[in-house]
Formats: structure tokens, C-alpha cells, sequence
């Protein structure tokens, strides 16, 4: 069984009574290249370079500390120490059949207060109906929560997907948000995070 997240439908993480909530999985795939591109469009917006689509966090610990987990800039993050999430690579060209991948450890959650997870077009046209994303929650012995990027704006090149949020330390809120952003700053002061951003790149 699957559970679709609906606009801004909220869910609890099950979990096993006196069990630890393991590992939480949250996959990313997209369709890298943008349909019906004629020769003018394609030579305008990138050609066949595609659209590399990030799979990337916001953290605040209950310490508070406060960060981003992404490939830009290099911040891949720690299973096992802070921020205990982890994003397993970059797939620049949406290709992989394996997508993107980030690891929530949540037998730390004591340790984590809240994650928005995000998305971001680091290159390419900022096509969101035609990269077709998908993001999936995979946790130890519960349903996938599938996650649909079926509402667009193709000025935008940030989208908040969903807020996980600390309950009582035993399990984590889920949130679909689906909401589009000019970039990293503006999502941030939307959702009162604080950080101080700078320039950074993949290389």
C-alpha cells in the first residue's frame, strides 16, 4: 500500500511500540529532459544539457544548530553524527534509476527538531511540468508516502516538497508543502529558519 500526500495534507510516521523508528529514506526522481523541445527552444535553454534537479535539506536541531544538507557547496551531511542526515550523491542528470537519495537516521530524533525537504534546479530551463518529480518516503515496516510535484511555477527554481517536524520524540510529522521559491534565502525567511547564506557550487 501507498499513501499519496495531498495539498497540504499532514501525516505521523508509524512506528513499532518501544521500537526505535530506523532509517528514513527520501528518494527524489525526475525526468531530466524536457519534452517537446524544438531546435529555438533548445538552443535558448540549455539544449540537451537537461535539468539537474537537487535533493537537498534544511535542519534545526534541538541544540540549535541550523544548516543545509546539499550537494552545493559540498555539505553531504553525517548518518551517524550531526546533523544524522545524509544525502548519498549527485545525480546531475536525472538518468540514475536510483534518483536521489537523503537519509534521515531517526533513532536520533531526540537530537532533531524539524527538516523541510527541497528541491532545486541547479541548471537548466526551470521546467517543473516537464522534470515530472516524484519524491518517496521508505521507512522500516510501513507504506511508501509518495509525494507528486503536480502543481508548477516555471519562474521559480526552488520548491519546499515537505516538513518533517519532532513529535515528542517518538516520531516525525510529515508535511506536503509544495511550495515555490526564488531561491534559498526567500524559502528560508518563509519558514523562519535564520541561516546566513553565501555563493557556492558543486566544484
Amino acid at each position: 500500500m501507498t499513501i499519496y500526500l495531498k495539498k497540504s495534507e499532514k501525516i505521523n510516521l508509524k512506528k513499532k511500540e518501544k521500537e526505535p523508528l530506523g532509517e528514513i529514506l527520501i528518494n527524489l526522481n525526475w525526468n531530466s529532459k524536457p519534452k517537446n523541445q524544438g531546435f529555438l527552444n533548445g538552443l535558448f535553454s540549455g539544449g540537451s544539457k537537461g535539468i539537474d534537479l537537487d535533493l537537498a535539506c534544511l535542519y534545526e536541531l534541538k541544540n540549535g544548530e541550523k544548516n543545509a544538507v546539499q550537494a552545493l557547496g559540498n555539505s553531504f551531511g553525517s548518518l551517524s553524527g550531526s546533523p544524522f542526515i545524509a544525502l548519498d550523491g549527485d545525480d546531475r542528470t536525472g538518468e540514475s534509476s536510483g534518483g536521489e537519495n537523503l537519509r534521515i537516521n531517526g533513532n536520533m530524533i531526540s537530537k532533531i527538531k524539524r527538516i523541510l525537504v527541497f528541491t532545486f534546479i541547479y541548471e537548466g530551463v526551470a521546467n517543473w511540468k516537464d522534470a515530472e518529480a516524484v519524491v518517496t518516503i521508505k521507512y522500516p515496516g510501513a507504506e511508501d508516502i509518495v509525494v507528486h510535484l503536480d502543481e508548477y511555477n516555471t519562474e521559480c527554481r526552488n520548491c519546499a516538497l515537505v516538513l518533517l517536524e519532532n513529535q515528542n520524540n517518538e516520531t516525525f510529522s510529515v508535511q506536503r508543502v509544495v511550495k515555490f521559491f526564488s531561491g534559498h534565502e526567500t524559502m528560508d525567511r518563509a519558514f523562519n529558519w535564520g541561516i546566513r547564506w553565501i555563493p557556492g557550487t558543486k566544484d
